[in-house]
């Protein structure tokens, strides 16, 4: 994405929070493949980021009101889009819980993409001990290694202090690197 149009979103996502219909509608057909790319890094099979994406735009359409402008927009958008891709990966757990099976749905192409999947759902799944188990350093990690933010552009979000900030990401990155080599242990 160019400079120029970041900050056309940039603008355009005030325009859409103070009420703007035709800005909203502009704004999420112009973040649409952003969020889809965002989400299919996150999750393993297409069709769940493409139900994480339309939760993104509903979010967006529903809290555009909320965006207190203190951040830029982009950054506020990785934040939804991640807690969407978490919550997707969440629903499908769940599924397959409710199907008597703890495994998610096979992968549609195994020789392309089974590694990837399978990083993605061990990330997943270290998110969610994360979650559990520290859950204010979640947020930070999120934004630093998913979205590929800033430190200070996430503790502007957050409204955390940027040393906090760079420790809790430090001490998150342990956590998971830890968790992993116990699975793989």
């Amino acid at each position: 994405m160019a400079a120029t149009d970041a900050v056309d979103i940039e603008e355009l996502a005030l325009r859409a929070r103070d009420g703007d219909q035709a800005a909203l509608n502009r704004l999420l057909g112009e973040i649409q493949p952003l969020v889809m790319r965002r989400c299919n890094r996150m999750l393993p099979h297409r069709q769940d980021a493409e139900e994480a994406c339309q939760d993104v735009l509903l979010a967006v359409t529903r809290n555009i009101g909320k965006f207190r402008g203190t951040a830029k927009f982009s950054t506020w958008l990785h934040v939804v889009a991640a807690n969407s891709a978490r919550q997707t990966y969440r629903a499908l757990k769940r599924r397959a819980a409710e199907q008597g099976t703890d495994e998610l749905p096979p992968v549609a192409e195994a020789r392309t993409t089974s590694v990837i999947a399978g990083t993605r759902l061990d990330l997943m799944e270290a998110l969610e001990r994360l979650e559990r188990e520290k859950p204010d350093m979640l947020a930070p990690v999120v934004m630093r290694e998913l979205g590929q933010l800033e430190y200070a552009d996430i503790a502007a979000q957050l409204g955390r202090p940027l040393g906090t900030v760079k420790s809790q990401i430090h001490d998150a990155r342990k956590f998971l690197r830890d968790y992993m080599a116990e699975r793989y242990a």
